[in-house]
């Protein structure tokens, strides 16, 4: 049983020293910080200036397209670096199922370019 605790040392001084630091820099932040705030440092900042509408306005649906986008083509290459990596040992299914996977991404982007979607007035 000893030995089995041994193997978990380590951790055990990892996690006690991440929790000290953290604590450290807590109180350091909390001594060190200036308590005089004025009104500019408590009000809003939303991209360097106030905001000037209500916070449940509609968004233009382009955001959320662009949004999409950015999380299907990080997706693809989330799925691109395995299968590069295993390419050797996949054979030509493999090759095929990815250039399948592609050849859809691939439709869909055009698709969404054709529409317009990506137009910005």
């Amino acid at each position: 049983m000893d030995e089995l605790l041994r193997g978990y040392l380590p951790i055990a001084i990892f996690f006690g020293m991440a929790i000290g630091l953290g604590l450290i820099l807590i109180l350091a932040a909390v001594i060190v910080a200036v308590r005089n705030p004025d009104p500019e440092k408590l009000s809003a900042y939303e991209c360097g200036f106030n905001a000037f509408d209500d916070a449940r306005m509609t968004f233009d649906v382009r955001f959320y397209l662009v949004a999409i986008l950015f999380i299907i083509f990080d997706l693809e290459i989330a799925f691109l670096f395995p299968w590069a990596v295993a390419f050797g040992t996949i054979g030509l299914v493999g090759f095929w199922s990815m250039m399948v996977f592609l050849g859809v991404l691939t439709i869909g982007f055009a698709y969404e370019w054709k529409k317009g979607a990506l137009e910005w007035e």
